[in-house]
């Protein structure tokens, strides 16, 4: 599959340049990692969430997870963690598991752990298992301009 269609227009249509890493199939965040030989803390991972007037991704470093009850404290909402059926239906070119945090090409809001607001550079996934986009921290966070910065986020043990 390589990288998502809708997720490659967006990149393109804001002039960003990235390149990608192939990898081996896998199951996880933390396997992608390993098998892509990246650090986990410059690993984009996304977690859809939905709350009373939608969705939002929670986007979180691969060596992180979510502390949703923080992050509905940040949001000031009651939050849960979006079905397969509704991820798929939000990003129906992607593969479930493999979302990428760029919101803003499928036109769900974005909110930023703080942890990689700061990365040099960060990988993510393309939209499928097997592919990684990679990218300047620069890049990343310009494609994340709207995107809410906080921190809600442990890292795992």
């Amino acid at each position: 599959m390589t990288i998502a269609k809708k997720l490659q227009d967006y990149i393109d249509s804001e002039g960003v340049s990235y390149d990608t890493v192939a990898h081996h199939r896998t199951a996880t965040s933390s396997q992608t990692a390993e098998a892509a030989h990246v650090p986990g803390s410059r690993l984009a991972k996304s977690v859809v969430v939905h709350h009373e007037m939608g969705y939002v991704l929670a986007v979180v470093p691969a060596s992180h997870r979510v502390e949703l009850s923080t992050l509905q404290d940040v949001m000031n909402r009651r939050l849960g963690l979006a079905s397969e059926d509704e991820v798929s239906s939000l990003f129906s070119d992607c593969e479930i598991g493999a979302v990428p945090p760029i919101g803003s090409a499928y036109g769900v809001p974005v909110i930023l752990d703080e942890s990689l607001d700061r990365a040099s550079d960060v990988y993510f996934e393309g939209g499928d298992h097997r592919t990684l986009v990679h990218m300047s921290g620069t890049n990343f966070r310009n494609l994340m301009k709207g995107a809410q910065v906080a921190r809600f986020s442990h890292p795992s043990v």
